[in-house]
């Protein structure tokens, strides 16, 4: 008798998940990003120059969170906190060359990414796991 795919759900879900990160994890390294920090530096690139809190909330996650993420991130020569102009208390998230150029190869890297976790699965399979997750995400919230 086959196992109930309710029951596989979770293990396999997870199983996934972690390869993914792991995979992930290597892939960024080789440029000096850490895992995570892909998505304040996506945040930027499509937005430069946002405070912490507003890097936070498009991405549903902490203020302090992404604080103690840029604090790592600029030590790393990724981006650069400036003063916000009108009150000092804030700062505002700025990529540096270094920062931008990494658009590119990250990019290719999760380009790489998904095509290696996806090989196995033709066209219409692959839109059908997007439609799956989505609903997953949805079921959920």
């Amino acid at each position: 008798m086959s196992e109930d795919p309710a029951v596989a759900f979770q293990p396999a879900f997870w199983a996934a998940k972690r390869v993914l990160a792991r995979a992930s994890a290597t892939a960024f390294a080789r440029h000096g990003v850490h895992e995570g920090q892909q998505y304040i530096l996506r945040t930027l690139w499509d937005e430069d120059g946002l405070a912490p809190g507003e890097v936070a909330r498009r991405l549903g996650l902490a203020t302090p969170t992404v604080t103690r993420a840029a604090a790592r991130m600029e030590a790393a020569g990724l981006l650069r906190r400036e003063p916000h102009e009108r009150d000092r208390r804030l700062v505002r998230l700025y990529l540096t060359d270094r920062g931008r150029v990494l658009e590119k190869e990250i990019g290719r890297e999760i380009d790489n990414l998904s095509e290696r976790a996806l090989a196995s699965l033709d066209r219409s399979e692959r839109a059908a796991l997007v439609r799956y997750l989505n609903s997953i995400r949805e079921n959920l919230s």
